[in-house]
């Protein structure tokens, strides 16, 4: 679920595809690929994910790891997600980081 923890981190942060294939240096179609689970993200473009929205790399890991596809309810779902999401707001007001902004 790595390509859907990337999607709810670019979306957490209201940018759109073209947006953080620009600030990544990569394309908005690798992007695309990326997210619908395609094609796998490579060890740099994580670490340019971490650097971009100022979270390691394991964070990156565990919020995908969390994501469980085998979950059988949305309400669990929606839960861990909101957590998460809570998670990497705090992380942002303390870093002092409004990416949405940029």
């Amino acid at each position: 679920m790595l390509n859907e923890a990337l999607r709810l981190m670019r979306v957490f942060y209201d940018l759109r595809q073209k947006e953080l294939a620009g600030k990544l240096g990569i394309s908005k179609s690798y992007i695309s690929e990326i997210e619908s689970g395609k094609k796998i993200p490579t060890l740099d473009l994580l670490n340019r994910y971490s650097e971009f929205f100022d979270i390691p790399v394991s964070s990156i890991m565990f919020f995908s790891e969390s994501l469980n596809k085998d979950v059988k309810t949305e309400k669990l779902r929606t839960f861990v997600s909101s957590k998460i999401i809570a998670i990497l707001n705090f992380i942002a007001e303390r870093s002092g980081h409004a990416y949405a902004e940029e």
